[in-house]
């Protein structure tokens, strides 16, 4: 998806901007918990998103703050996995994106 300045936004709203949608889809597939680095390097090999690290680091920071992600540290490695909370947010937000599409589909 190139050519305009619009196209390149809106590639960025559905992706950087809402990293939380694909952190929480790559834990529910992978059904154990995960450290912040192995994430980033999931978001690159599944979606082609490629971040910095400091993003995606703040970006897991703030979903364990709200409630989305339950952080544990085991042998003082930190992992993250989907709390509820998190798992319904996803759920609504994939929600609201599929009905957006439906509205806007020709």
């Amino acid at each position: 998806m190139s050519g305009t300045k619009a196209l390149e936004r809106l590639r960025k709203k559905l992706t950087i901007e809402n990293l939380w949608l694909y952190i929480i889809k790559i834990m529910m597939d992978e059904a154990k918990p995960l450290k912040a680095y192995d994430l980033k390097v999931k978001l690159r090999e599944r979606f082609g998103i490629n971040p910095p690290a400091v993003t995606v680091y703040t970006v897991i920071y703030r979903m364990n703050r709200e409630g989305l992600l339950v952080k544990r540290v085991v042998n003082e490695e930190t992992f993250y996995e989907p709390a509820n909370k998190g798992i319904e947010a996803f759920k609504q937000g994939v929600l609201f994106i599929e009905e957006t599409l439906a509205k806007l589909k020709i």
